[in-house]
């Protein structure tokens, strides 16, 4: 079996993408600042130094080719400046320098010169004179005073990228783990739903998405918890369902075969006919559990009647009879036939005397009345509640008339009790809307 590939965590992943974006936009920005921040503080240290060979050349004599002489300087020069005064040949007259400058040979031009000169920036500036340009003004300074300059101002910049960076990191792990945390309780709430736990709630991570998955995951849950109830209360009813008639099978076919001169072949012809009603309860238990949608069919009334009168009695008179014309109904006849089922044998089990099934229109509705000559009903306001099915020994209902209620209201219909003794349990089942309308 291959190995799941491991995955990064959420917030590593996310830190290391912000900071490495981060970092990267930093650098892209940092680099050509540092190069222009490098360029920019040489052209002014030039500039400056263009300005104080200018001032010196003014200020020098027009002869000093002819009569080297120290100078007087201008005031306000910089202490690390030094100033000399060079022929044309570029041979040093006076002041300061080396003995000879290139850049003071390229004063006969009559420009400005700019050259770099053992390890100093150097500046020339011709003195004009009668004679033409004889001498030039050289003014120079270190090369290490700009390059500590620009140290500085990459210092700073290098300082303000590292902050920047931290900030993004920060901002990162923050982001990562506002992210993840929701995502890391939709998991732990996803494992508890898994292992059975339906009361999963969603809390609020101010993230959208998050949010609407846990709303979902809720839901979920709740549906799957709902979904389970009803899976275990249709295992409980089946149970119930199936019992009492296979119940009443296996006494008939004992009952026929410890009795001495028993007619075997009538035993066995009442078993069959037991047999055929169980194959039907099954039936319709299957097509309940299978249904997935509240479309139902057109109910056929009088066809359901007439199974009702060929239903087993065990000797106890059924009668069955529909008065009037009965408006159409749309439900699940599995369902229906269910609900009339457990009153049928509610009323031959707990009941005396005649069984009766009346169905009528009640205007807008159908109304299957099922009732019987016994004493009724004692504990009325509860006998719909679902009880465990050992209560039908001490003369409950065990759960057939809970399962009878909830199969109604599926239906969209009510069952109730009408009369307590003797006792009416009522089906009442709306119409169709084409036959409500056409009653109206």
């Amino acid at each position: 079996m291959d190995a799941v590939p491991r995955t990064a965590p959420l917030r590593r992943r996310l830190l290391v993408t912000i900071a490495g974006i981060t970092a990267v936009a930093v650098l892209l920005l940092i680099v050509p600042l540092a190069v222009a921040v490098q360029r920019l503080y040489r052209s002014e240290a030039q500039t400056k130094l263009e300005r104080d060979a200018t001032r010196v050349a003014a200020t020098a004599p027009d002869d000093e080719a002819r009569h080297p002489r120290p100078i007087r300087l201008p005031e306000g020069l910089n202490e690390r400046l030094r100033v000399g005064i060079y022929g044309i040949d570029g041979r040093r007259l006076t002041g300061e320098g080396p003995p000879y400058s290139r850049a003071a040979a390229q004063a006969s031009d009559g420009r400005l010169h700019q050259r770099d000169e053992h390890g100093r920036l150097v500046v020339t500036a011709p003195i004009p004179s009668d004679e033409g340009v004889t001498s030039a003004a050289r003014v120079s300074m270190p090369e290490r005073v700009v390059a500590r300059r620009i140290g500085r101002a990459w210092w700073v910049m290098a300082a303000l990228a590292l902050l920047i960076i931290g900030l993004a990191a920060f901002v990162a792990r923050y982001q990562s783990r506002r992210l993840a945390r929701p995502l890391e309780r939709l998991t732990l709430a996803a494992q508890a739903l898994g292992d059975g736990d339906f009361t999963v709630r969603a809390q609020s991570s101010g993230v959208l998405e998050a949010d609407e998955a846990g709303r979902a995951l809720e839901v979920t849950a709740r549906r799957l918890g709902s979904m389970l109830d009803r899976e275990r209360a249709f295992s409980a009813d089946v149970s119930h369902q199936l019992r009492t008639p296979l119940t009443g099978l296996l006494l008939g076919l004992e009952s026929a075969l410890e009795r001495p001169g028993a007619d075997l072949s009538a035993a066995v012809r009442t078993a069959v006919r037991r047999g055929e009603h169980l194959r039907d309860i099954i039936d319709d238990l299957l097509s309940l559990a299978r249904d997935a949608g509240p479309n139902r069919e057109r109910l056929d009334v009088p066809a359901m009647l007439e199974e009702l009168r060929r239903r087993p009695s065990d000797g106890r008179p059924l009668e069955v009879a529909a008065r009037g014309p009965l408006p159409e109904v749309h439900a699940s006849a599995s369902a229906v036939r269910q609900i009339l089922g457990v009153l049928l044998d509610n009323a031959q089990v707990h009941g005396a005397g005649r069984v009766t099934v009346e169905a009528s229109d009640i205007g807008g509705g159908l109304a299957i009345d099922v009732s019987d000559e016994g004493p009724g009903v004692t504990e009325a306001e509860d006998i719909f509640a679902r009880r465990h099915s050992g209560g039908e020994g001490e003369g409950g209902h065990g759960i057939g008339l809970a399962l009878a209620r909830a199969l109604a209201e599926a239906e969209g219909g009510r069952l109730v009790l009408r009369r307590p003794s003797p006792p009416i349990f009522t089906l009442l089942l709306p119409a169709s809307e084409s036959a409500a309308d056409e009653g109206a």
